[in-house]
């Protein structure tokens, strides 16, 4: 026995020096290396050593999430954010205990106006569906203010797409199919479809680039699509094209947006068709007109004397010009990939560019007519109770729905190396993701939203979200103290009909 276990210590001393002395010579040779190369200062200075810094760099990312920062402290969302979203889509209880952690004091926070006799739930009044494009041939009675933003396939997985696309129809709210095109992931659920057309008119392109009528056409004639939506530009990277890196580029998505196979796909910034509001509003009339369904567009504000000269050809032209609805994106929005200098830098925040959209329409009497939706990180309730209340109808949300389906901010959405699967074609890595399941968590998701942000409106006194106004909320100035939100944007009076 004696001799068993020395002869088992013998192997073991054996492998430990085998493994020292590997480990030795890959040190020397990696030293040699560094110390040859002239691409990096500190691995020249400092050879091996200096190899960790890119080490701790890496891993300094993921200690700050789960050990390091507070739970108000993380961008783009801090965990108390994300942990609402992941509560809500597990239908876990949300309440919290002892005081809440967000401070009121910094300049631009909203606190809500609570009423001191709180609508009764017996007296509460459920979300009504509105209608967008009303003088449609079809118009779409929009069933629910909270819906999935623009996400294309490509961008995320199949069963990502799928897992939404179900999760939307359990919900009962319309799902964006973003630039990248319908794909069959985005029918699977049989869901309310907004398709969007981008500015390389995925799915419905000529071989050239423009777009192509007749295919326009036979998307228009599926019962699942309810409106489309032209896309101008997006919060992340305004003034920027969409990106799909090639290695995500799959034959099959290649074969839905039209494009070659593991190529990068690369949007133009603009639609060359569109070159300033005249052409703006022929293009939507000519969509209008091919799929006799209510069409809008997608923007992200920065200069804003443009939707003026809009708003004042519309009512030149006539009503049947008009965006049936304005998508109005957040210049703090997000995406798989965007150039820093724009994501950064480039639009103004939906805080902003709402109520400055909405007062613009409102001040050329076309509210009624032209509907407008909020997007652009808004997905706890209290983000959506405030876009309606500063005159939005309807809240888009992508990287809240993401959450739902289990996202965990890895901030690797662009590198095809998503460990939840959802950014993802790695096989591989999508088989973390059960379509079943996460539908499931996403339509949680959508009905505790929905009713938080009814809570938040009935301390306010009214029966519905919908009737929240900017009168009901409060923004914390530079001075330490509040007022409120309609005296920063007080109610527009519309114009003389001669003007």
């Amino acid at each position: 026995m004696t001799d068993y276990i020395n002869e088992i210590f013998s192997i073991l001393a054996t492998t430990f020096l085998i493994v020292l002395g590997l480990l030795v010579l890959i040190a020397i040779f990696l030293t040699v290396r560094d110390l040859a190369q002239t691409k990096d200062a500190i691995r020249k200075n400092y050879p091996l050593i200096g190899r960790f810094r890119d080490l701790f760099s890496t891993l300094g990312e993921f200690f700050r999430q789960y050990f390091f920062a507070m739970d108000r402290e993380e961008m783009p969302f801090n965990r108390a954010e994300r942990d609402w979203v992941y509560g809500a889509a597990k239908d876990f209880d949300n309440t919290i205990a002892f005081g809440s952690t967000k401070s009121l004091n910094p300049t631009g926070t909203a606190i809500f106006v609570n009423c001191p006799f709180p609508t009764l739930e017996t007296d509460a009044t459920p979300p009504q569906p509105l209608i967008i494009g009303a003088n449609s041939p079809n118009p779409y009675q929009a069933p629910s203010f909270f819906n999935v933003s623009g996400m294309s396939f490509g961008a995320l997985s199949g069963p990502a797409v799928t897992a939404l696309a179900r999760g939307a129809k359990q919900a009962n709210c319309w799902m964006n199919t973003g630039e990248g095109g319908l794909s069959p992931y985005h029918e699977a659920g049989g869901c309310d479809i907004v398709f969007q057309i981008g500015t390389a008119k995925y799915g419905v392109r000529t071989d050239e680039g423009g777009i192509d009528d007749s295919k326009l056409k036979a998307l228009a004639e599926k019962d699942q699509i309810k409106m489309f939506e032209i896309k101008l530009s997006q919060g992340a990277k305004p003034g920027k094209g969409g990106i799909l890196p090639g290695d995500k580029v799959t034959e099959e998505i290649a074969s839905i947006r039209g494009i070659p196979a593991g190529e990068d796909s690369i949007s133009p910034n603009r639609h060359p068709e569109i070159g300033n509001v005249d052409q703006l509003l022929e293009f939507i009339q000519r969509v209008k007109k091919i799929t006799q369904k209510p069409v809008g567009f997608k923007t992200v504000i920065g200069s804003y004397g443009w939707l003026e000269t809009l708003a004042k050809q519309i009512k030149t032209r006539g009503i049947d010009y008009a965006p049936d609805f304005i998508t109005v994106d957040s210049g703090d929005g997000g995406t798989g990939a965007a150039p820093m200098a724009l994501m950064d830098n480039v639009g103004l925040p939906i805080r902003e560019s709402l109520p400055l959209v909405c007062d613009i329409l409102a001040k050329y009497s076309l509210r009624t007519n032209i509907k407008v939706i909020a997007s652009g990180k808004l997905i706890n309730p209290s983000d959506v109770a405030w876009a309606l209340a500063s005159g939005a109808d309807f809240v888009n949300s992508a990287r809240g729905f993401m959450l739902a389906l289990g996202c965990i901010q890895a901030l690797k959405c662009n590198k095809n190396t998503c460990p939840t699967g959802i950014t993802t074609h790695n096989k591989h890595l999508q088989k973390g993701l059960n379509p079943t399941d996460k539908a499931v968590k996403v339509a949680n998701y959508h009905r505790n939203m929905i009713h938080e942000v009814e809570v938040i409106a009935h301390s306010c006194g009214v029966n519905r979200p919908r009737e929240l106004k900017r009168f009901h909320v409060r923004i914390v100035q530079n001075s330490g103290k509040s007022c409120p939100m309609n005296d920063l944007y007080p109610e527009v009076e519309p114009i003389a009909a001669n003007q």
